[in-house]
């Protein structure tokens, strides 16, 4: 069963979790914790597009082709407990062949659940980057000169 995110924090943490590029859409997801209070059974979903996309009648355009790519997709290939936003892109998402958008999702989720990928836990900091709150480790903080 697909919810709709709403609340920018979700989107925000999915932000900071797996990402991938692909022609049609930008594809995040996270695992989400247990404690967060949402039933673990449930699968999320957001969709977004900034101005870059068009006017208002390109992005609503855009969002709506997501919306069915994700009812047709995430049902099927999607894991409950996780959230996920698709994130159209200018000049492509309302331009590309909706088969092609749809394998953009599948290739997406296939890359994000592959079995030799770590689990990615709603802990985990995003690659490279440290987890919101804390120092980089082992970092040398150079004085000022006066």
């Amino acid at each position: 069963m697909l919810d709709i995110l709403n609340r920018r924090a979700d989107f925000l943490a999915a932000a900071r979790a797996v990402r991938h590029t692909r022609p049609g859409l930008l594809f995040q997801a996270r695992r989400r914790a247990e404690a967060e209070g949402v039933a673990p059974e449930r699968l999320r979903v957001g969709f977004t597009c900034s101005k870059k996309v068009g006017n208002a009648v390109a992005r609503n355009r855009a969002k709506r082709r997501l919306r069915e790519v994700a009812r047709l997709e995430l049902s099927a290939n999607g894991l409950a407990g996780w959230d996920y936003v698709l994130i159209g892109r200018p000049g492509a998402t309302a331009a590309r062949p909706f088969e092609d958008l749809r394998a953009d999702l599948v290739s997406a989720l296939r890359a994000t659940h592959r079995p030799d990928r770590p689990s990615a836990r709603p802990s985990d900091p995003p690659s490279g980057r440290p987890a919101e709150g804390t120092a980089p480790q082992n970092t040398v903080v150079p004085r000022r000169q006066s």
